[in-house]
């Protein structure tokens, strides 16, 4: 003879039924972990970007100091001299146009090595101004390229040229104040130079 099977065992069951699966509650709780999962993780991707192209920009710059110097030291007769008029590799305080050429040195034949140096900060200067983005450059004699309070670059030159020519270089860049909310342009007052590199043209004996 079948027994018939208790209530209790239909209880079990049932409730064995209703633990199957999850909650819609926790499929919510999910979704909202791995949503912050996600954003973490395209914050930081942006992050990483962002210092990538400001590190290509740094080196962009130091290479391009670099190339300056090389050519002072290939016309340094004229890159010893200490006033702008008898030498075009100071630059007062370039932010986009370039300076008067007296001949096209590729060209034509340039007659005197000041022609030739006049050449040479116009062709680098646009090099500059096509490798970063609103360039700003100022080269001068500059002992004390760094501010004495905040051991920070100026852009200011003294009025009393010194020994050492130095480049210092600027560009439009995200803010370092994350609070700001448009990128720190280098022809803002107050703006520091992001590159300031010694310029050696050579010995004057």
């Amino acid at each position: 003879m079948s027994k018939v099977p208790s209530l209790s065992l239909f209880k079990r069951a049932a409730y064995a039924d209703v633990q199957q699966g999850f909650t819609l509650v926790e499929i919510l709780v999910a979704i909202v972990v791995l949503s912050f999962g996600v954003l973490g993780v395209v914050g930081m991707q942006a992050a990483a970007l962002q210092s990538n192209h400001a590190a290509r920009n740094q080196s962009t710059a130091v290479a391009l100091g670099r190339e300056l110097a090389d050519l002072m030291r290939g016309n340094k007769d004229v890159a010893l001299e200490t006033t702008a008029s008898a030498n075009p590799y100071l630059v007062d305080n370039y932010t986009g146009t370039l300076p008067t050429i007296s001949a096209n040195c590729f060209t034509e034949a340039c007659t005197s090595t000041v022609a030739v140096a006049q050449y040479d900060m116009n062709q680098w200067l646009a090099r500059v101004s096509a490798a970063l983005p609103q360039a700003r450059v100022v080269v001068c004699l500059d002992d004390t390229p760094y501010s004495s309070a905040t051991g920070l670059p100026e852009w200011d030159c003294p009025s009393t040229p010194g020994k050492t020519m130095v480049v210092k270089i600027g560009w439009t860049q995200k803010s370092l104040d994350s609070a700001a909310s448009a990128p720190e342009k280098a022809s803002a007052a107050g703006s520091r130079p992001a590159v300031v590199l010694p310029l050696i043209a050579g010995s004057t004996t």
